[in-house]
């Protein structure tokens, strides 16, 4: 098995001795810094993930900041998601497209303070294509990277630990909500937020003075909950159905193929012409496959009658279902409980369409 050549080009993050220790067996490179990617295996993780509570490093959700008194207009002309009604605390998915319609990238976007957007992103370049079109359309505003490094507390007992460590006032936090909570007398930005169906926080860990001691602290507090170090996890996130930037979808793909339609809310924005034109032959399917399966690194054609209807994108076997869980881009005239045929790089395998996924 091939290893992940380290150097200065692939930033490590405050965490990485730390999940180093931990176990972490795999890291994959994610907005050019490192991300854990294993540590038991994905089936063992999963089943972790579920019962208990996962500290996750992923620094690698990096923050773009946009600041200065048109942060708000250049926000709303990047997505076609209506962020004028939000509350001050809440935070928003905010797809952002090109031109022709296409997705660049899905972040979440919250407000830290009045005229500055925090922009944490999936993975890709999307400050070059902010700060152009903050340059192009003379916004005034400033764009940069910020020096926050988020750490994610994952799972059903995430509550538990999160009011160990920052007060049970912790616990009223609504779901896409923001807010400060004290950890070592100093205030924490936190969002009931994350890339998993399981519950739980995002930590915008703002110095890096705090960033080891926040982790023992909840390594320390969790130790009767059996806290682990974690991480994304591919075979709970196809069962819940969510999407990952660069697998799942590209600037090729739009809202409406990815089924995003309700974040599309208005067209007053880069590619909005594009989007109210739009017509889609494709969507986003859950494909349920007979196993075993080989890893998914490459889009694995869908065969209908022998006639190919798609590609199957993120693919993982779930002991949970006892079957293969896989997300696919399918051709709109095939319908849920279409049988298909999976071309894999091990031989084809037998799979059907479903209308929903699996949580």
């Amino acid at each position: 098995m091939t290893t992940l050549a380290r150097s200065n080009r692939v930033r490590r993050t405050w965490w990485t001795d730390a999940v180093d220790a931990a176990g972490c067996t795999a890291y994959t490179v994610y907005n050019r810094m490192m991300l854990p990617a294993a540590f038991e295996g994905a089936a063992v993780d999963c089943a972790h993930l579920k019962r208990a509570v996962q500290v996750w490093d992923v620094a690698c959700e990096r923050q773009v900041e946009i600041t200065g008194p048109d942060a708000d207009t250049l926000m709303q002309r990047l997505t076609p998601r209506d962020l004028m009604q939000l509350d001050a605390d809440q935070c928003a998915y905010v797809p952002i497209c090109n031109h022709d319609g296409g997705m660049l990238n899905d972040p979440v976007a919250l407000k830290p303070r009045p005229d500055t957007w925090w922009v944490s992103l999936a993975d890709g370049e999307l400050r070059l294509w902010i700060e152009g079109m903050a340059e192009a359309g003379g916004y005034g505003v400033q764009v940069f990277e910020a020096d926050v490094q988020p750490l994610a507390i994952q799972g059903p007992l995430s509550d538990d630990l999160a009011a160990r460590v920052f007060g049970e006032e912790i616990r009223a936090l609504r779901f896409f909500r923001h807010g400060r909570f004290p950890f070592r007398g100093r205030p924490m930005l936190i969002s009931r937020t994350g890339y998993s169906k399981q519950g739980g926080f995002e930590i915008y860990v703002e110095r890096e003075a705090d960033a080891m001691p926040l982790w023992d602290a909840l390594m320390e507090a969790g130790s009767d909950l059996d806290v682990r170090a974690g991480c994304p996890n591919l075979i709970e996130r196809i069962e819940g159905g969510m999407l990952s930037y660069g697998n799942d979808m590209t600037d090729l793909d739009t809202p409406f193929e990815l089924g995003l339609d309700k974040f599309v809310q208005r067209y007053d924005c880069i590619g909005g012409d594009a989007l109210r034109d739009h017509v889609s032959d494709r969507r986003i399917m859950a494909v349920e496959m007979d196993g075993p399966l080989p890893i998914c690194d490459r889009r694995w054609p869908i065969l209908a009658d022998g006639t190919r209807i798609g590609v199957i994108t993120s693919a993982a076997y779930s002991l949970d279902y006892g079957c293969g869980v896989a997300i696919g881009m399918v051709d709109r005239r095939w319908d849920a409980g279409q049988g298909v045929e999976i071309v894999t790089q091990d031989g084809s395998k037998t799979g059907r369409l479903r209308e929903r996924f699996w949580r």
